[in-house]
């Protein structure tokens, strides 16, 4: 039985600004660099054999802090790349309210249906994201797999593991640092935790 564990990134000054963040790599905020070690602290008893992350720094350094309380190395992946999101990335919240409405609704109603230019779509986010997924869970030796990375990125996976459609992405939300486990039996994947954030509720 395999469970993988699945956190996000710890706070981010993009996500200070509200703006999008898509595949730029902007640094962790000291805020962030605490929640990476609350969310480690939580780790510990875990039992985890392998950290993989994005390659992107807010996931990677978040990780690396994960790993300095688990003694345990982490292998980058570019596939857990938060999704490109084209011409969108660097925008505040604002002004796309502004200049992109129609298609920020879209995002949150259907968002497997938006198109943004230069960016991917939510089918090829986690067709590569799950590529990745999959490869090690077929080939990793370990029990317990932790994987670091972004918002949109782990909802796909989440989804994909489930096999569920991604007409339900925008039935999700996970936080900064938040802790989603799902396990693997021998006759389904379950889900343990969703979204959980106990560990930074006194932060």
């Amino acid at each position: 039985m395999k469970k993988i564990f699945l956190v996000r990134h710890g706070e981010s000054h993009w996500n200070v600004l509200k703006k999008v963040q898509g595949q730029q790599d902007i640094p962790l905020t000291a805020k962030g660099i605490k929640q990476a070690n609350l969310i480690g602290d939580r780790l510990i008893n875990e039992e985890i054999d392998i950290i993989y992350s994005s390659d992107l720094k807010r996931a990677y350094d978040t990780a690396v802090i994960i790993g300095k309380k688990l003694s345990l190395d982490v292998t980058p992946i570019r596939e857990f790349r938060e999704i490109n999101f084209g011409v969108w990335e660097g925008m505040s919240i604002d002004k796309m309210n502004t200049e992109h409405y129609n298609e920020l609704c879209l995002w949150r109603k259907k968002p497997e249906k938006l198109r943004v230019e230069g960016a991917e779509s939510l089918k090829e986010l986690q067709s590569r994201a799950m590529l990745a997924v999959n490869k090690i869970i077929n080939n990793e030796e370990g029990d317990n797999i932790l994987i670091v990375s972004h918002g949109a990125t782990l909802k796909t996976i989440i989804l994909g593991l489930l096999n569920m459609d991604l007409v339900y992405f925008k039935n999700l939300t996970l936080n900064n640092v938040s802790l989603t486990i799902i396990e693997n039996r021998d006759y389904n994947r379950v889900v343990k935790a969703l979204n959980d954030t106990c560990h930074i509720k006194e932060s």
